[in-house]
């Protein structure tokens, strides 16, 4: 199943792209919701510590991963616009067979650093081997991290956003339905969370594969599969590369700033575990709606259609303004009460409310910044997003750094280190994005 988005109304096609990403993105962020819920309330305050602090790590692994896939399906997505089929299969066997070897190296070493990984973070001695076993566990499924993300991305740069969601929903069900099984039932606190993680992702895997075998012509590639095209490698690692690198990097911006969050006790490391769980709850469908628009732009851009990118971009960015209006209103008003669903203790929940209701009133700024960056994405130019992502960085940690160990603020500090970033984001990309958009002028062009 394709959709070919060269042709039709614009923001009926993002909206309805988009929704099967949020949805999806929703039931994913569910179950790892879901690890700190069941572990908060029937291991403790200190195993929602350990899984909350493993979580920035287990979430760096996947978004590099996630990223080099992002960057081949941006490739996928500009051959099927300018209808090279031939030239589709070929960057599909390339970048499986590259990325297949890459993340079983990949999770074999973060199985074996995940001590001292840990230990950078300053994690506390006596949650150090919970997260220790939490993160390997988690760690050793990446391979099923892979060969999801991968095919996914590939659906979504042919212009199915709707079949993973099927896949992701099940996957979502399975997790929960585990979590209670293994933490619940067997008692195996969070390393039970963990194995029920990596269970559910594999079975998301397995669903996923089957469903290209029989349903996307396109991909039933047989022997082709095994096709290596060195030539494409390149432009794939490319691509690839930069993608994950910008995803990493604001991943470990993150775990920069969890690292200066462990300093400030236990209570306020498990209220920032659950409000970060929530607000991720809140940003991911800004990620999508720019994921949207990059690859109608990428379409777009393989079959010449300047005014058409243009265009796509300009109603992505409504889509997101209007998305992070109604965001607002909900994190601002209803933050104690989203707070208790992931704890209990009257301490965590008052300093988790007062995260969300700041950080709410700054969801514009990732609004433009997401859909800018969807923007470049989509005119092949991910250098940009890259240096912007490592300014936002060069921002946030030093600031979360000195307002907490300096000026000695509590967890407000943290909020405000992420809007230095954001501003310092659109300062670098929106010049060149508006020299774009008066000009037309596009990469290798």
């Amino acid at each position: 199943m394709t959709k070919d988005m060269t042709t039709g109304a614009i923001t009926p096609l993002l909206v309805k792209f988009t929704i099967p990403l949020v949805l999806g993105n929703l039931f994913q962020l569910t179950y790892n919701a879901a690890d700190s819920i069941i572990v908060g309330k029937f291991v403790g305050e200190e195993a929602l510590a350990a899984v909350g602090t493993s979580n920035p790590l287990m979430t760096l692994a996947i978004l590099f991963i996630n990223g080099m896939c992002l960057g081949a399906g941006i490739l996928v997505s500009t051959a099927f616009g300018a209808g090279d089929h031939k030239l589709v299969e070929r960057q599909v066997s390339t970048a499986a067979i590259a990325g297949t070897a890459f993340s079983v190296a990949f999770s074999l070493l973060c199985v074996l650093l995940a001590t001292p990984l840990l230990r950078l973070l300053q994690v506390p001695a006596d949650i150090l081997p919970m997260a220790v076993r939490y993160l390997r566990i988690v760690f050793s499924g990446l391979i099923f991290t892979f060969f999801y993300n991968f095919l996914a991305a590939v659906m979504r740069a042919l212009g199915d956003s709707k079949s993973a969601l099927y896949f992701l929903m099940v996957s979502s069900v399975l997790n929960i339905g585990g979590d209670l099984f293994f933490v619940k039932v067997l008692s195996w606190g969070s390393e039970g969370c963990a194995l029920s993680t990596v269970l559910s992702e594999a079975m998301c895997c397995l669903l996923c594969a089957i469903y290209i075998k029989y349903k996307v012509p396109i991909l039933c590639l047989g022997r082709r599969w095994l096709v290596f095209d060195g030539k494409l490698l390149k432009k794939i690692v490319s691509y690839g590369w930069a993608s994950a690198m910008q995803q990493a990097t604001v991943q470990m911006g993150k775990i920069a700033v969890q690292g200066i969050v462990n300093t400030m006790g236990v209570n306020t490391m498990a209220a920032f575990a659950a409000a970060s769980r929530i607000d991720d709850f809140a940003y991911t469908p800004q990620q999508n709606i720019a994921h949207a628009m990059t690859t109608l732009m990428a379409q777009n851009r393989g079959a010449g259609k300047k005014d058409r990118v243009k265009d796509g971009f300009r109603c992505g960015i409504r889509i997101e303004l209007v998305y992070a209006a109604g965001l607002t209103v909900v994190c601002f008003f209803g933050a104690e009460g989203i707070m208790r669903m992931f704890a209990e203790e009257p301490e965590v929940i008052e300093l988790g409310a007062r995260f969300l209701r700041l950080i709410s009133l700054m969801y514009f700024l990732p609004a433009l910044t997401n859909g800018i960056q969807g923007f470049f994405r989509g005119i092949g130019d991910l250098k940009i997003t890259l240096r912007s992502s490592m300014l936002s960085m060069a921002a946030r940690v030093p600031s979360a750094a000195l307002l907490v160990l300096y000026f000695h603020m509590e967890i407000e500090a943290l909020p405000w280190s992420y809007a230095f970033g954001w501003f310092l984001m659109l300062a670098y990309e929106v010049p060149p994005m508006l020299r774009f958009l008066r000009s037309g002028t596009m990469e290798n062009e």
